[in-house]
């Protein structure tokens, strides 16, 4: 329970002091406009479907994956105005016992799927059909997959070239000098101005609540009167809206890791939350790599194991491993240890060979991939203006240097690379969102499901138990003592069987239901899980 005495002691005190200055001239709440521009979009959805046919090649989806588009107001306030294009991908129904090949599954419908972001594409999702665990789910429905506004084929976002995008050797310092800070609020400044030149005014239009309306519009498109939504992540958030926005469309709604909604984290405050959850995280890892020196030789404490990582940053600031791995690379691929426990070998090994002179794992597995570079600055730029577009931020730098400094003496492992991700909020140029005040009265909503691992670095566990308090009738699955992002359908069985019971049979727990955490990954000196972005909520 580290992380959790972190959070409540040192970090919780901390957190509750930060102050978030007002962001200048914040945007209304959603009004009558909007509301009268999805009822239009949506009954122009429905009467005009989706013509499934073979998809993109640039997807690299099989043949029995089908796509289409769907068009949707990139103003809802303008439902007459300039439409975009959603590219959504879908895999039928197996009607296919996986326990019965007598029995025909009688469909249910479709499942859609958002894996989190902001900035993921859930194109990819309709393969998942073929893995053991889902395969009950893929017999009973449809599972649908979307790219939702501004990433990949749908009317992409851009902030800057992407040959520029990746950029390194690069430092991290975890108590950066003024002159460092200096150079990174330039950037930021940079970065805003970037986002607003390439997209113009339109980009004001790329936040929540319109990807909760173009869910809306998605399900009528689909034919379907209600809505079966799995959201991870990021995806809980814009579900949560649409569960307070749409609550008569609702089905079936699964929140997988869940943001905290409460409108005063959104975003600031969550991220900064997010800092202090991954501290403790990194103490799981480094502590997990300690009980296992005999494999790693990087120490027998948690202390140890750190001594020889901040040995690692030393060297690389001085000499960047391939010329290509410095200070900020190496922390890019240990905090994806901060999402997925599966990747804690990986990292383990590749530091161990390092300091025994080979830096061939720790190349492999931090290097940016150039081809990737596209797909990972579109990514970049749909999560910046998102979280930017969606709520007030503070413009004042001296309130971000004041928090993060603070922050930083407790919390130093991810604080500042976070607040650098996030500093373009700052200069933001478009006008922003009030979030809403998400809530649902008793009855209003249908029974809906929550997943949490207690020890969730991303979306820490307080974020769980507020969306569990603000939708009336929910259940919480929390999964003890483990931290892994996304816990639907991976190692824990209990998680799963809460799932496929309420996905396929509409059964619920008690209001509050706990699974035993799944065990922690064996040593491996293997060279598996490679360097892959991890999507922020």
């Amino acid at each position: 329970m580290r992380a959790a005495a972190l959070y409540s002691a040192a970090g919780a005190m901390l957190l509750s002091a930060l102050s978030l200055a007002p962001a200048g001239n914040a945007g209304a709440t959603p009004g009558m406009d909007e509301r009268h521009g999805t009822t239009v979009a949506v009954a122009r959805a429905a009467a005009a479907g989706i013509a499934f046919g073979r998809c993109p090649k640039d997807q690299g989806l099989p043949d029995n994956v089908q796509c289409g588009t769907v068009s949707v107001p990139l103003d809802y306030a303008q439902p007459e105005g300039r439409q975009i294009k959603l590219l959504v991908s879908r895999a039928r129904a197996t009607h296919k016992d996986p326990h019965n090949s007598k029995h025909r599954v009688p469909g249910q419908g479709a499942l859609v799927y958002n894996p989190g972001g902001p900035g993921a594409s859930g194109l990819q999702f309709p393969l998942i059909g073929v893995l053991p665990a889902w395969k009950r789910l893929a017999a009973a429905y449809d599972l649908v997959g979307y790219a939702p506004r501004g990433v990949g084929p749908s009317a992409p976002l851009s902030c800057e070239d992407p040959k520029h995008y990746f950029k390194g050797p690069t430092q991290a310092p975890l108590h950066p000098s003024e002159a460092y800070k200096k150079e990174r609020v330039a950037r930021a400044k940079a970065y805003a101005r970037g986002c607003a030149e390439r997209t113009g005014s339109a980009l004001q239009h790329y936040n929540s609540l319109n990807n909760a309306r173009d869910l809306d519009v998605l399900r009528a498109a689909l034919g379907q009167s209600k809505l079966t939504f799995m959201g991870a992540s990021y995806g809980t958030y814009f579900g949560a809206l649409y569960a307070h926005m749409f609550p008569s469309h609702v089905r079936r709604m699964v929140f997988d890791s869940a943001v905290n909604p409460d409108p005063r984290q959104i975003w600031y405050h969550n991220n900064l939350a997010q800092s202090v959850a991954f501290e403790g995280r990194w103490t799981d890892f480094r502590e997990w790599v300690a009980e296992h020196d005999d494999v790693y030789g990087l120490g027998t404490t948690a202390d140890e194991v750190l001594r020889n990582y901040e040995k690692v940053r030393a060297r690389l600031a001085a000499k960047p491993a391939g010329g290509k791995i410095g200070p900020g690379q190496l922390q890019e691929a240990f905090l994806q240890a901060g999402y997925y426990d599966d990747y804690w070998p990986s990292r383990a090994q590749a530091l161990s060979a390092y300091l025994k002179g080979d830096s061939k794992p720790l190349v492999e597995l931090a290097a940016p991939v150039k081809e990737a570079a596209a797909e990972e600055e579109n990514t970049n730029a749909v999560y910046t203006a998102v979280e930017c577009n969606d709520a007030p931020w503070p413009t004042d730098w001296a309130v971000w240097d004041r928090d993060n400094t603070r922050l930083a003496r407790v919390a130093p492992f991810e604080t500042w690379d976070n607040a650098w991700m996030n500093l373009p909020c700052a200069f933001w140029q478009m006008p922003r969102q009030r979030p809403l005040d998400v809530r649902t009265a008793p009855g209003e909503l249908p029974p809906t499901l929550i997943l949490a691992a207690e020890r969730d670095a991303a979306t820490p566990y307080d974020g769980a138990l507020e969306m569990h308090r603000r939708l009336a009738g929910s259940v919480l699955v929390t999964e003890r003592d483990a931290g892994t992002h996304g816990i639907a359908y991976g190692p824990n069985r209990c998680v799963n069987g809460h799932v496929d019971a309420y996905l396929l049979e509409g059964r619920l727990p008690a209001r509050y239901a706990s699974c035993e955490g799944h065990p922690q990954p064996k040593p491996s000196t293997s060279r598996k899980g490679r360097h892959q972005a991890a999507a922020r909520p």
